[in-house]
């Protein structure tokens, strides 16, 4: 499973958001969630509507899973193995790729 924060307002994010996308589209077994940490929700959809997006994307209103993932950055991208495990974290959409195929 790949977990990925993003927001509008980060550069880097608008850069590394098509990469997911063409994971999520080349590794249909591949479980992809998106994690929007915009100021509000049409942030949020408009990222899904630039990127076209077709992996489930949530909005993080409070910050939880920000939180629960330490998340200080973004962009900030998680490899999470079948037991819960995180086994990754980075932000290089080819150092995902890698850590995808060497998961459990």
């Amino acid at each position: 499973m790949v977990v990925d924060f993003f927001a509008e307002h980060c550069i880097p994010c608008g850069r590394s958001l098509p990469s997911i996308e063409a994971l999520h589209r080349a590794t249909p077994d591949l479980i992809v969630l998106g994690v929007s940490e915009d100021d509000d929700a049409a942030g949020a959809q408009r990222m899904v509507q630039r990127h076209d997006l077709t992996f489930p994307v949530v909005y993080d209103d409070q910050h939880a899973l920000a939180g629960r993932f330490r998340v200080s950055d973004l962009p900030a991208t998680f490899v999470v193995e079948a037991n819960g495990v995180v086994c990754w974290k980075g932000e290089d959409p080819d150092d995902v790729r890698a850590a995808v195929q060497s998961a459990k």
